[in-house]
């Protein structure tokens, strides 16, 4: 595995790459990094297709200040200077939770850019993730209740983003999800590309039922809902996943 920096979008935006085929990029979910989250999927992605993953901004080491602003608009943003900097004219998404959001934002604002999308466990609606988001980005309750995570954030982020980094990212995050708001039906629909949506049945960020109307928005969507899981379907049921991302991704590539 390879790591590098590209300027793209104002940021030194840190990547890995591994793998050969056509591009997939990988997007983290909150508070994680470009690796992370696809330690149980990289063996089999890599096997066909070319991985980019880049930590998201203020994240591990794309550096960037919250304080100077954060907001999930410019993650999309983000994610296509990204791919124009490393000229990748078009190129497959993958994305978890935050990434999951960023993947379809950037699929209906650009979807000549996108070959096909798997959002797993995104949230397009305003609740209950603004609630939810409220609780789990506390870093006041996430130091005295979690410490082990306090200090694994502290690790992944304070290092290259200065002391505190990570506190400061969970309150932007929590801040940017309260005034989160939902996709519109035009948005999805311009999004007229494959896409594998991702949903394990017991997700306190996404009802099943939100799940479902989704899918029902979107012009070539599908809907893998993922049993006895939560929220980290890449983590909690790899089992489940792999087959049917891969299935998925084998036939978009063949497509495409």
């Amino acid at each position: 595995m390879t790591v590098s920096t590209v300027r793209a979008n104002g940021l030194d935006i840190s990547y890995r790459t591994e793998g050969d085929g056509p591009p997939l990029i990988l997007l983290h979910g909150a508070t994680s990094m470009g690796t992370h989250d696809w330690g149980a999927q990289r063996p089999l992605l890599r096997e066909g297709f070319r991985l980019y993953m880049p930590d998201a901004r203020s994240h591990h080491r794309t550096v960037h200040d919250v304080r100077q602003g954060w907001s999930r608009s410019d993650l999309v943003d983000d994610t296509l200077a990204f791919a124009d900097a490393l000229e990748l004219p078009s190129f497959h998404l993958m994305g978890l939770s935050m990434g999951a959001r960023t993947a379809l934002e950037l699929a209906s604002r650009h979807p000549q850019r996108v070959l096909s999308v798997v959002p797993i466990s995104g949230a397009i609606e305003h609740d209950p993730p603004a609630s939810v988001a409220r609780r789990r980005l506390d870093p006041v309750a996430i130091t005295r209740d979690e410490p082990a995570w306090a200090a694994e954030l502290a690790k992944r982020h304070d290092t290259f983003q200065g002391a505190g980094a990570w506190q400061r990212l969970a309150l932007a995050i929590r801040e940017d999800t309260e005034g989160m708001e939902a996709m519109s039906p035009e948005a999805l629909r311009r999004i007229r590309l494959p896409v594998l949506l991702v949903y394990g049945d017991r997700d306190p960020w996404v009802p099943l039922e939100q799940a479902v109307r989704l899918k029902r928005q979107l012009p070539d969507g599908r809907l893998l809902v993922v049993p006895d899981c939560g929220h980290v379907v890449v983590a909690e049921r790899p089992s489940v996943l792999n087959p049917a991302m891969m299935l998925f991704l084998r036939r978009a590539r063949s497509a495409g």
